[in-house]
């Protein structure tokens, strides 16, 4: 086997997502499984150089996990992109600040794999799209969840033809975020102002576009109510300040083909699930509900007939009947499933469709809904092209 190193400068890494998922339960463990097996006697090894502010973290963080601390840790963009042996650019940081160190990542000629949003409005997330093209570099967008085991078990299903003709599409996601005076928050303040990249539209409507668009068909409208239901929080310092951003939303989208999609985001909803979101898909010869890790189905064959009668207990058990999809395959961490495509995008040509223009579509949808909740009408939601 031919090892062959490929450098990816991580910024934004001291951040929850950036650390835990990608490279502690994403890059690391390629490491640890000695590599990506190309299929061709090469093995790819990434080598992750951590980039960030706080130099002290970001050393720390680096002994913690087996890399260099003066070799694997940089705190100037500017010089890890105009080192040659870079290969890869990853963006974790807060949205606002993603836009301009993507723009100089592309003209240093580096690839390019960033979370999402890909920039604070439809422009932007487009123009990078439009650069990174005229670059000629790879370029991708994490959109973890349609690589989660519910979901890939959910596709299963939709690919099988379970579900004659898709109907509708009810998502449910959200937890309660404690405000902060008395339990700290387990999300970041900047979160829930507006003014610094937060509120719920715009961090969960990207992940709602990929999924249904992926799985049951584009986007065509749009029609969302946004509200901000805990005005005030207390921030990591534990001062109060004004939530200017929704921490909620309600929407309902019309996809291609006719089914109907309703999906409520809130973080300030107590679950009565089980799962964190799940997702129930009604169609002419059956439904099912999928989460993040199990679905369940229900065919038509085996659909109950219940009968509504608000004089009398209900003696059924609805849940017991329906039947647990198996998994019928390992499935693997998520954010490593789409890491390995990518990297395997960049090193081999491989098909790849989750770029920066469907990036581009998941702030379509934000912007539309947050102009939809504020002009309180339905809105359509044009296809895009570069």
């Amino acid at each position: 086997m031919t090892r062959k190193t490929v450098r990816i400068a991580m910024n934004g890494v001291t951040g929850r997502m950036g650390y835990r998922q990608h490279l502690v339960r994403s890059l690391l463990p390629i490491r640890e499984q000695g590599g990506l097996d190309l299929g061709d006697g090469t093995v790819l090894w990434p080598e992750p150089l951590l980039v960030g502010r706080r130099e002290h973290v970001l050393k720390e963080m680096a002994e913690r996990h087996g890399l260099d601390p003066v070799a694997d840790v940089s705190t100037d963009l500017d010089a890890v992109l105009a080192d040659d042996r870079v290969d890869i650019y990853f963006d974790a940081q807060v949205t606002a600040a993603r836009e301009e160190a993507i723009k100089k990542a592309v003209a240093a000629g580096k690839h390019i794999y960033t979370e999402k949003p890909t920039a604070t409005g439809l422009e932007g997330a487009l123009e990078l799209a439009r650069l990174a093209e005229a670059a000629g570099v790879k370029h991708g967008v994490v959109q973890d969840k349609i690589f989660l085991p519910g979901l890939l078990k959910l596709k299963r299903l939709i690919d099988g033809g379970f579900f004659g003709r898709i109907l509708s599409v009810r998502g449910e996601f959200g937890y309660w975020v404690f405000e902060g005076d008395w339990q700290s928050a387990q999300r970041p303040s900047w979160n829930y102002r507006s003014e610094d990249g937060g509120g719920i539209v715009v961090d969960m409507f990207p992940h709602w576009e990929y999924v249904l668009h992926e799985l049951f068909g584009a986007v065509r409208t749009v029609q969302a109510q946004a509200t901000t239901h805990i005005p005030t929080r207390w921030d990591e310092q534990g001062k109060p300040y004004e939530a200017t951003a929704d921490d909620a939303a309600y929407g309902v989208f019309q996809l291609e083909g006719g089914a109907i999609a309703q999906i409520n985001s809130s973080w300030a909803v107590r679950v009565n699930r089980d799962e964190l979101v799940e997702f129930q898909v009604d169609g002419t010869e059956g439904s099912a509900v999928a989460g993040l890790r199990k679905c369940r189905a229900q065919h038509r064959s085996a659909t109950p007939k219940p009968v509504w009668n608000p004089d009398l207990p209900a003696t059924e058990s609805f849940r017991e009947q329906w039947q647990e999809v198996p998994d019928n395959e390992e499935f693997d961490n998520g954010f490593k499933a789409q890491w390995e495509l990518f990297l395997r995008h960049v090193a081999l040509d491989e098909p790849w469709r989750w770029d920066l223009l469907a990036g581009a579509r998941g702030v379509q949808l934000a912007e539309l809904g947050l102009k939809s909740s504020a002009e309180g009408r339905r809105l359509d939601v044009p296809e895009l092209s570069l």
